[in-house]
């Protein structure tokens, strides 16, 4: 069964500033896209924040910390003359994506990603099945 996640997305986009937003596969697969993307942009930008996010967590050991290792890969944020990129995790094997203006509040902006993930986590489980047998 095929959910409709564009909500998750589209509630991104509500932050002032926000352009465009797209659910995305650890494989580089389109998984959902806000309904101001078309897409096939969609679908090529999926492809290439599934390469930021691995290029992200190999360089994680960059950062120190400590221990031999940088931790553990929360967000990845890019500057382009026009306006950022975040990308964040949204699950297992999954990364939510957003482009905006320059002038975007940038906390804002991760604070709803933030947000969004957690309400896409809890909209794509189920809870446990409760048993109607009765001891007969």
């Amino acid at each position: 069964m095929s959910r409709d996640l564009s909500w998750v997305l589209n509630d991104v986009l509500q932050i002032p500033g926000a352009r465009h937003a797209i659910l995305v596969s650890a494989d580089g697969l389109l998984l959902e896209r806000s309904s101001d993307i078309g897409r096939d942009e969609a679908e090529t930008n999926a492809a290439a924040m599934s390469s930021m996010q691995s290029l992200s967590r190999a360089v994680a050991p960059f950062v120190g910390g400590g221990g031999g290792g940088g931790g553990v890969w929360r967000q990845t944020l890019l500057e382009y003359d026009h306006g950022w990129i975040f990308l964040i995790a949204a699950g297992s094997g999954a990364y939510l994506a957003a482009s905006t203006a320059p002038d975007v509040d940038m906390e804002a902006m991760s604070f709803r990603m933030q947000q969004q993930v957690g309400a896409l986590g809890r909209a794509m489980s189920a809870a446990p099945r409760q048993s109607t047998l009765s001891g007969s």
